[in-house]
């Protein structure tokens, strides 16, 4: 018999680098969640943009449930047919000639940055090492990517930082060119900075650092953890904007809540990653493949795609009405099902207090920052659900101005 647990318990058990919300879900199915006392919420936040079918899609309880039955796991001294399946879906549907699984972002991120070093050592030397992010990016926690990643919050207070990285503004091409050399080994750039406020970048900008990486020889990686598997309104951002990556990553809704990470990537620059250069015990486990599998099938689908695109509106002309009727927030910016509302001024710093009452409401949403509120639902969420969270979520609005 399972033991009873309570949100009384995290603070006994568990290491305190989380505040988690005062309840504890424990059932899902669609785009609805039930809480430990039978309290219902429609669910906005889709696991921070992991859940990209929602709760306990059937298709994915049947891969899931098939694999089980067969292979969980196998050494990465073999191969496995889920991963090699997966392998080629994501090659057939991108850029990409070459993939490499792990089981997050920060492990899709730091292989794409040891292996762009790699690349560019090969060819230019060791001068060539360096890389250049962006100011108000999030690649992951490991130490390398949460120092590429431009947040010092979350690189602080753990001694020197790994070298070689230059952080410049977002959006920013003059700052680019001013930092970029030779001896640029790779510029990493989300398509649309998620934890940085949900701000996605213009196609110009986009055009300009692809320009200026092959100006100088610099490999161009894009981190498509957030936006990637759908969430755009395309499989992958980089084809929403027409701007091709040299290197991309992937995990989140990759796995529609099962923990899988991927890199993409061409043979090219793929074979710089030779035997025992890089590996994850874990990484393309037949489970996490097989579906991930299933969500590549159900998602890349013009009916999915499309429909990503038609609930964006669907959300931005109800967010920009309740904005306008009580002034909380200013703009509401993002792509696809990846949407921000930038907070006004009075209410700046107050993310997490309009998170809460939307939880009040029976709302799942999301902060990105304490400026924005964020959302990143289930790609296919029904349009009676967008409704109904909104009518939730403008009550909720209306609840903090009031206070």
């Amino acid at each position: 018999m399972s033991q009873a647990v309570s949100r009384a318990d995290f603070d006994q058990v568990m290491v305190p680098n989380y505040a988690p919300a005062d309840y504890i879900p424990v059932k899902g199915v669609g785009s609805r969640v039930w809480d430990q006392s039978g309290k219902e919420y429609i669910d906005f936040a889709g696991g921070i943009a992991v859940n990209s079918l929602g709760h306990a899609h059937p298709k994915l309880v049947a891969a899931l449930n098939e694999q089980a039955q067969k292979v969980w796991h196998v050494s990465n001294s073999l191969t496995n047919e889920p991963a090699l399946r997966l392998a080629r879906k994501l090659i057939d549907a991108t850029f990409a000639e070459r993939v490499f699984f792990c089981n997050s972002g920060a492990e899709a991120n730091e292989a794409a940055f040891k292996l762009a070093r790699k690349f560019a050592i090969d060819n230019g030397g060791a001068d060539k090492h360096e890389i250049i992010a962006t100011a108000n990016s999030f690649h992951g926690r490991t130490f390398f990517t949460v120092t590429v990643g431009g947040q010092p919050k979350y690189s602080d207070g753990f001694g020197p930082r790994p070298g070689g990285v230059t952080h410049i503004a977002y959006n920013d091409l003059a700052a680019l060119k001013a930092a970029i050399s030779d001896k640029t080994a790779a510029v990493v750039v989300e398509p649309v900075q998620g934890e940085g406020g949900v701000l996605p970048a213009t196609l110009e900008y986009l055009k300009g650092v692809r320009e200026l990486c092959d100006q100088h020889k610099a490999l161009l990686v894009f981190d498509e953890v957030q936006t990637g598997v759908g969430r755009s309104g395309s499989l992958f951002a980089y084809q929403e904007y027409g701007v091709t990556p040299d290197i991309l990553t992937s995990a989140k809704s990759l796995g529609g809540g099962f923990p899988i990470g991927a890199m993409l990537t061409t043979a090219a620059i793929a074979k710089h990653f030779g035997v025992g250069t890089h590996g994850s015990t874990y990484g393309g486990n037949p489970l996490a493949c097989a579906v991930a599998e299933a969500v590549i099938d159900t998602v890349n689908t013009p009916e999915v795609l499309q429909g990503v695109k038609a609930k964006h509106d669907r959300f931005k002309t109800r967010l920009d009405a309740i904005g306008k009727a009580t002034g909380a927030f200013t703009q509401v910016r993002g792509l696809g099902l990846l949407l921000g509302c930038v907070l006004a001024d009075a209410y700046k710093g107050k993310a997490k207090d309009f998170m809460t009452a939307a939880a009040r409401e029976g709302l799942m949403v999301l902060q990105a920052g304490p400026d924005v509120i964020r959302f990143a639902p289930s790609l296919v969420i029904p349009d009676a659900d967008i409704d109904e969270g909104l009518t939730r979520f403008e009550r909720a609005v209306k609840s903090v101005v009031a206070a």
